[in-house]
């Protein structure tokens, strides 16, 4: 099932608080962690692309490059900079809420890039979805949120970042596989970010834990997890994709509660029960004339 796939990414991408609290603990900056996710998933995905199809996989044209600066520079790192720039801004929970305004973004320039319909099913999930999202928000700050317009702008070009994954991804599947889309996304976000931010500096002493948890962050929430949102994305509309990813913050804040001890509170429990609502909403198929057909044919 196509979709599952994309939910076991989302709940992948759920479990990054795991590796950042600790490798923040280390002294690491969020934007020095960010090179880290990006520079070891490429190290990663450098020898599982080899094995896969040799240095056939490495091969793209120049007139699709653009693609990728659209997956690594465009989403990846613009993404990354507006949410922890608007994460510094705004309250943490306003900026969560801000970067899932991604679904609404994915329908509205899947309607105009990829010619995706928008359906009244589907832009009832949003509506679903967003809703969730801001109870989540709201319980999560205790109804008092900071404000500037530069960070809820910025906030927003998080949600638009996030969104521009889906976009370009969906592109680029018309000529590559998810392995491909994958290690070019992240060979440009390393370009983009090694030179500027230099964490290697800090590595001195570092146990075999300290390079596990780098690892770890390079694989369960990156490698792992783009893969699968790759993969989801050739059966799955971007706009439909978009939207069942917002389970990442359901996992994040189950991870919350069990790991680090965090209190749920009612308003955090129904956001979770709405934004579960929009994957149940996306998952009902409507029966046509043709299907009925088929249906009565078997039965006789």
């Amino acid at each position: 099932m196509p979709s599952a796939f994309i939910i076991l990414a989302a709940l992948s991408w759920g479990f990054i608080s795991i590796f950042t609290k600790k490798l923040t603990s280390y002294g690491f900056t969020e934007m020095e962690i960010v090179t880290i996710r990006v520079v070891y998933a490429l190290i990663l995905l450098f020898p599982l692309t080899f094995i896969q199809k040799k240095q056939a996989m490495f091969k793209i044209k120049l007139k699709h490059l653009p693609f990728f600066v659209g997956t690594g520079l465009l989403s990846i790192v613009f993404f990354n900079w507006c949410y922890f720039t608007a994460i510094n801004q705004l309250s943490v929970s306003l900026a969560v809420m801000l970067l899932y305004t991604s679904p609404a973004f994915v329908a509205i320039l899947s309607y105009f890039i990829l010619k995706e319909k928008l359906s009244l099913k589907k832009f009832f999930a949003i509506i679903v979805t967003i809703t969730g999202c801001t109870l989540i928000a709201i319980s999560s700050s205790g109804g008092a949120t900071s404000w500037n317009w530069s960070g809820f702008i910025i906030g927003l070009g998080a949600g638009l970042g996030y969104a521009l994954y889906s976009i370009f991804g969906k592109l680029a599947l018309k000529h590559y596989d998810s392995m491909t889309i994958t290690f070019y996304t992240f060979l440009v976000a390393t370009v983009s970010l090694a030179p500027f931010f230099h964490f290697w500096r800090k590595m001195s002493g570092f146990t075999i834990e300290n390079h596990l948890y780098m690892i770890g962050l390079a694989t369960v929430p990156t490698v792992l997890a783009y893969l699968l949102y790759t993969i989801g994305l050739n059966k799955v509309e971007s706009s439909t994709a978009a939207i069942l990813a917002t389970m990442e913050p359901v996992a994040a804040i189950l991870v919350g509660i069990i790991l680090f001890k965090e209190d749920i509170v009612i308003l955090q429990f129904i956001g979770i029960l709405f934004i579960l609502s929009s994957v149940f909403i996306l998952s009902i198929k409507r029966k046509t004339k043709g299907d009925l057909s088929k249906r009565i044919s078997k039965e006789c």
